[in-house]
């Protein structure tokens, strides 16, 4: 049997058709790389997916690349890549790359060639992302720097002056066009080498969903292993589809603001955190405060600025804590 050469993961919750369309481009690329494999992870959605997936794979002849992995219960998007990135990884045949792509994609043709050459032709480099994008080409912003004091006080003032002075520190800069190195790449489209998999680990699944992508690109760039952005590999992203967390969100989960609680108690100081969440709170107060006097339209989540005092480490303390896993806390109610 010869060795995978890329291993396309995508874990599915609650968005089947999209899921189905998703592999519907896929197998359009699956020639342009030899020696691809994608398993889809059904992550206990709880109705008929497993089946539609299933059927929509025998129905298509997919099954020759494509093999479908059920399990009962969600397990956020880490638990539900690492069900089958921990087997792949200790399997004979392991894959060369492994690539987490979101069922709410479609992939533009080359986006999967375009990744996989770009890491053959620059082996220092351990992850790299696609160039996301809307249906109509307009591309989203998909390469980030690190989330800092000043860059969360500049993202949530939102005003272009403070952005101008602060454009060091704004987590996501404008696209280009051309490929270069970043801090940090989206996971809806993210390729990772094995060696950087052997060295980090999997991913942590302590954060459930959310900041699991910028953790992993920080603990391996603190392995030696660069990120880059790789625009060629373009790639149709539907925007929180799979979340409920869109352009237009609803109030956000709380599971978000503790993975971000825990993304920065784990990775920098108790007084870091405190910053972090003293410039966010900042941002977002003096943002409130320009909406109540100026009548401007408040295009953030409802009950943002309280939700992320709730949150902060100013309230939740400092010890760092696993990211409680809304679906197990169901079944114990």
């Amino acid at each position: 049997m010869n060795c995978v050469k890329l291993l396309v993961v995508i874990v599915n919750y609650r968005v089947a058709h999209l899921a189905i369309d998703c592999l519907h481009s896929v197998a359009e690329e699956i020639g342009r790389v030899p020696d691809t494999h994608v398993t889809v992870c059904e992550n206990g959605t709880g109705d008929d997916s497993a089946q539609r997936i299933q059927h929509a794979i025998d129905e298509n002849g997919w099954a020759v690349w494509c093999t479908l992995k059920t399990i009962d219960i969600n397990l956020g998007f880490t638990g539900g890549n690492n069900v089958v990135l921990g087997p792949a990884l200790q399997s004979a045949d392991a894959p060369q790359y492994v690539l987490l792509l979101n069922p709410d994609t479609i992939v533009r043709p080359n986006a999967f060639k375009a990744l996989v050459d770009f890491m053959d032709q620059n082996l220092a480099v351990g992850i790299a992302g696609s160039r996301l994008e809307d249906p109509d080409g307009t591309p989203q912003r998909s390469a980030f720097r690190f989330q800092s004091p000043l860059g969360e006080f500049e993202g949530n003032l939102k005003l272009g002056l403070v952005t101008r002075l602060l454009s060091r520190w704004v987590v996501a800069p404008p696209v280009v066009d051309y490929a270069f190195k970043t801090d940090w790449v989206s996971g809806a489209s993210m390729i990772i080498r094995r060696e950087v998999l052997k060295e980090v680990g999997l991913l942590d699944e302590g954060y459930f969903t959310y900041f699991d992508d910028i953790d992993y690109c920080f603990n391996a760039k603190k392995h030696g292993w660069p990120t880059w952005y790789v625009p060629t590999s373009r790639v149709v992203h539907l925007v929180g589809q799979s979340t409920g967390v869109t352009k237009n969100p609803k109030r956000l989960p709380p599971y978000l603001f503790e993975a971000r609680r825990r993304y920065f108690l784990k990775n920098h100081s108790p007084a870091y955190a405190a910053m972090v969440d003293a410039y966010m709170i900042l941002g977002l107060s003096l943002w409130r405060l320009r909406v109540m006097l100026t009548g401007k339209e408040d295009n953030t989540a409802p009950h943002l600025l309280g939700d992320s005092i709730r949150h902060s480490v100013f309230v939740k303390g400092i010890k760092l804590q696993d990211v409680q896993n809304p679906a197990l806390a169901s079944t114990r109610a």
